[in-house]
């Protein structure tokens, strides 16, 4: 769960970390009056989850409140990166003296925390990692010891004398934080000195485990705040493992390895997948249907690509679900269709003999990444 960023300050301030004064607004005298009351000068940024504000026109620096209310107006309701803009965070400006960088994330593939940090603020960190490697800190934090003296001596070390002691308390607070509230990331960018010597956080980006939240309904319960997007909604009540994704193949598939293994070869194909659905253990006729009119749904889709590997559930079982839910559906793109597993051959024979105009079928995995690539291409 990703939070926006004046709800990460808010869990920033609770775990000891300074912030800017800010105050959220709805609407552009809101943000006017927010102004005035930070003393009128403000910084007026777009809460969105998703990252690249800066770039994208979504920070604005303010000498007045008419300039807060010009910038609050021309973001509030407009597309951020294929996110609406409900508010927007007013903040006081503070003088700051030096940026730096740090984050604090789940690296799975070794199953610590990787902790970065650098002297340089403000920054794609991506571009920097790349470029100059050697001017970013790295540690790896075991979570069953936690954050020691030597990780923090390790990544302060880089930073300006008269600013580590203060950095390295940001970083206890951050752990504190990553610990009690269950996340996977809380990134800092920038994390500022200000001309007094005080460490403020003027940026947060953290992202809570899903799988965690039962343990915090408070955070829980910030998600009635995020935009509910309807496709996404109409797969979760399904019980549908769905995702949306930037590509053009829609994908359905029966377990969430395959699934991923299907992406893959889509992706070797030349293709690119519009969503990971995972309609789980089970393919029937209500769930194929729904889970047709969910990949359908998306406007980017230009064929569906069906990958079930029958295993508890029958292949044959899965076929007569398909054709049950097309006759629900309106299928407007090429469906390709993969059956593999128990009673292979007896689903294929029975959508060969349905011979809906819509159905596309391949026998192997390969075969239909390549061709359901090509339809998407083609259409």
């Amino acid at each position: 769960m990703d939070l926006y960023e004046h709800m990460g300050k808010d869990l920033f301030r609770a775990h000891g970390i300074a912030t800017p004064r800010g105050i959220v607004a709805e609407t552009a005298d809101e943000a006017a009056a927010a102004t005035d009351e930070l003393g009128g000068s403000s910084v007026v940024k777009v809460q969105v989850q998703v990252g690249g504000r800066g770039k994208g026109g979504g920070v604005v620096l303010c000498r007045s409140r008419a300039e807060a209310h010009e910038a609050a107006g021309r973001m509030l309701g407009s597309d951020f990166k294929g996110h609406e803009v409900t508010r927007v965070l007013v903040e006081e400006l503070l003088p700051i003296a030096h940026e730096f960088y740090t984050s604090v994330l789940l690296d799975r593939s070794v199953g610590e925390y990787l902790w970065m940090l650098t002297a340089e603020g403000g920054i794609d960190i991506e571009t920097l990692a790349r470029e100059r490697p050697e001017a970013l800190r790295r540690v790896h934090v075991n979570p069953g010891l936690g954050l020691r003296p030597w990780h923090l001596r390790e990544l302060v070390g880089v930073l300006p004398v008269d600013a580590r002691e203060g950095a390295a308390e940001v970083l206890r607070a951050m752990w504190r934080l990553v610990e009690g509230a269950d996340a996977t990331l809380v990134e800092i960018n920038p994390l500022v000195q200000l001309t007094d010597g005080a460490v403020v956080a003027l940026d947060a980006k953290v992202t809570i485990d899903d799988n965690a939240l039962f343990r915090h309904p408070d955070l829980e319960a910030l998600q009635a705040a995020f935009p509910v997007d309807p496709v996404e909604k109409r797969a979760k009540d399904a019980d549908l493992q769905y995702v949306k994704l930037d590509g053009s193949v829609g994908i359905i598939g029966n377990g969430a390895g395959l699934v991923m293994s299907t992406l893959d070869v889509v992706a070797q194909a030349g293709g690119k997948a519009a969503n990971f659905l995972d309609v789980g253990g089970g393919a029937s006729a209500e769930k194929m249907a729904t889970s047709l009119q969910v990949i359908l749904s998306d406007p980017s889709v230009r064929c569906v690509f069906i990958n079930i590997f029958g295993g508890i559930t029958r292949c044959d079982v899965v076929a007569r679900g398909i054709l049950e839910a097309l006759g629900n559906v309106e299928a407007t793109v090429p469906i390709v269709v993969r059956l593999d597993g128990t009673n292979a051959e007896e689903g294929r024979a029975i959508l060969a003999e349905a011979a809906h105009p819509r159905i596309v079928p391949v026998a192997t995995m390969d075969a239909a990444a390549e061709e359901a690539a090509r339809l998407a291409g083609a259409a």
